[in-house]
């Protein structure tokens, strides 16, 4: 992901190649002198380990209204896909943008303590299953957050982050007990 530094008042946005070569313009907002806000998710999600929420999303093909195809070709059926993806996701999006929230008010707030964070996210998460949260990984997360806003002041206009996603690797497939049957036919070997 690259995020460009745009002049303050501008539209911000950043540019996606995804492992698949497809590339997107995802639009963000006015730009600021603060982080932008999708670069906040990235922060805060890679930090915590989160492949539900905002940039996961992207990462399995969800494509949101608020990204614009540039290059590359899309896989087959890459809109009935993302939609899927979308509707499996509701909960983790919802949950990425309170955590992102939580995060920047635990680095804004300078806390420290793990108790506090926990406290926090009481306050932020009481609807969500699997309330809880990891206050040390939210602390983290809050110190990367904190770096990122410095290395993001430290642009000028025109200079830009690069940024990567956490490629996420399926979980081995179980492997087959009688690898000899296949296409339903025992005994028969693929040559």
């Amino acid at each position: 992901m690259t995020f460009p530094r745009l002049p303050d008042g501008s539209r911000s946005y950043s540019v996606v190649e995804r492992p698949d070569g497809v590339r997107y313009r995802v639009f963000d907002g006015t730009a600021t002198a603060r982080l932008p806000h999708d670069l906040g998710h990235l922060v805060v999600e890679r930090a915590i380990g989160d492949h539900g929420g905002f940039w996961g999303a992207v990462a399995a093909g969800v494509v949101f209204s608020s990204m614009e195809h540039l290059d590359g070709r899309r896989p087959p059926h890459a809109r009935d896909r993302s939609e899927a993806a979308m509707r499996e996701r509701g909960d983790g999006l919802r949950r990425g943008e309170l955590m992102v929230w939580l995060t920047e008010n635990v680095a804004r707030d300078r806390v420290t303590d793990p108790q506090r964070v926990r406290a926090m996210a009481e306050e932020a998460l009481p609807s969500f299953p699997e309330g809880q949260v990891d206050a040390e990984r939210v602390l983290a997360a809050a110190r990367a957050l904190q770096e990122a806003e410095e290395r993001w002041a430290a642009l000028s206009p025109g200079e830009e982050l690069v940024e990567q996603w956490p490629e996420r690797r399926p979980a081995r497939a179980a492997a087959r007990p009688d690898r000899t049957r296949r296409h339903g036919r025992p005994g028969r070997r693929d040559r």
